[in-house]
Formats: C-alpha cells, sequence, structure tokens
C-alpha cells in the first residue's frame, strides 16, 4: 500500500477545511501576537489534539455508512435540506458579525492554561467530523480512500499534521494579512452563505444523477 496517498489526502483536506479565517486560528494567531509565539502554539498543540479525535471518530463513522447505500442517500438528503437552510439564513437573515478582537484577547490572556483553551475551543467546533465523513466516503468511492487500520491512521496524522501546519502559518505571518482576515470576518456570513449555497447544488446534482 502508498504509505504516502492516506497522508497527503489528509494534510491536503485539513489545510483546505481550516485556511479560511476562524475562531481557532484567529486566536491562534492573537495568542502569538500578545503573548508570544511558544503560548500560540502551545494552543495550537491543544487544538490539534481534539482534531485527531474528531478525525478519527469521523472517519471511523465513515467506514461503517459507507457500506449501506441506504443510509449514504439518506444523509444526502438531510445534507441538502440543511444546506439549502443555511444558505438562506447566512445571506438574507444572519447579522452581520462584528469583530471583537478585544474581548478575544482578553479571555485568552484570562486563561492560565492555553493547551486546555485549544482544546476547548477546539471542542466547541463540531465542522470537522461532517466534513471528513464526506470527503472519506466521497474519496472512497473514487478509489483513492481505503477503510483499511493503517490507512486511516495515516490519514488522520495527515490531517493533523495539515491543521497544526495551518495554525503555525497564521501563528507566524498574522501581522501581514491581518485587515483581509478582519475584511473576511466582517463578510463571514456571505462567504459562508456561497459556501453551503454550492455544496447545496452539488448535493442536489449527485442526488439527480443517482
Amino acid at each position: 500500500m502508498d504509505f504516502v496517498l492516506p497522508i497527503v489526502l489528509g494534510f491536503v483536506l485539513a489545510a483546505a477545511g481550516i485556511s479560511l479565517p476562524g475562531l481557532l486560528n484567529i486566536t491562534a494567531a492573537k495568542i502569538s501576537l500578545n503573548e508570544g509565539r511558544q503560548r500560540a502554539v502551545i494552543f495550537a498543540l491543544g487544538a490539534t489534539s481534539i482534531i485527531f479525535i474528531q478525525t478519527y471518530i469521523a472517519v471511523s463513522f465513515a467506514k461503517f455508512i459507507n457500506s449501506r447505500p441506504d443510509i449514504i442517500y439518506l444523509l444526502q438528503e438531510m445534507g441538502l435540506g440543511i444546506f439549502a437552510v443555511l444558505t438562506v439564513y447566512f445571506l438574507f437573515i444572519a447579522k452581520k458579525p462584528k469583530p471583537k478582537t478585544d474581548g478575544i484577547t482578553a479571555d485568552v490572556r484570562s486563561k492560565k492554561s492555553k493547551f486546555f483553551l485549544g482544546v476547548l475551543l477546539s471542542a466547541l467546533n463540531f465542522f470537522p467530523i461532517p466534513y471528513y465523513v464526506f470527503m472519506s466516503v466521497t474519496l472512497s468511492r473514487n478509489h483513492y480512500f481505503f477503510f483499511t487500520p493503517l490507512f486511516i491512521f495515516l490519514f488522520v496524522m495527515g490531517a493533523v499534521i495539515g491543521s497544526f501546519t495551518i495554525f503555525y502559518l497564521y501563528i507566524i505571518s498574522f501581522k501581514r494579512f491581518e485587515h483581509k482576515a478582519t475584511f473576511f470576518l466582517k463578510n463571514i456570513n456571505y462567504f459562508m452563505g456561497s459556501i453551503t449555497g454550492i455544496v447545496a447544488l452539488i448535493t442536489l446534482i449527485r442526488m439527480m444523477r443517482s
């Protein structure tokens, strides 16, 4: 078996999933700016420890549903409905968020352990589980993903490495593009609405073809 493929897949999918400014990477960057890189790295380690668990759970669940076409179709129907509702919410209902960098900084400074802060914030983020379920099932159907213990372990490790790499890039270079991140956070509802709309459209097309 190719040992490189699962690591590369995990790395690329993780990097793509968290590369846009979000709570975890922005918090890591803020800790770096205000308290130093060492504490920011500790925070990132805490966050990636939870990502490891979430990814393992997601792929294990995907292994089960991959053998049940009826469950996959049901999940597609549920996903289509959820993404359609989210698209309407983000584009037409949700209020424009206001960056609260001072609040984040104050909260970060009040924590004694950056590692457990990373664990806490990462545990509150449930996005990795449905994300890796969907991607692993899709890749498996195209013969790029295999539900063997070693392949799963290497994939999860690739995801952990990819996640930590993105965190570290934010930590060392956030100052250069802080204004761009602020712009993204101000318009995050439109970005999220566009993403969920595209996913809903792709899901609908796949269901119509199946």
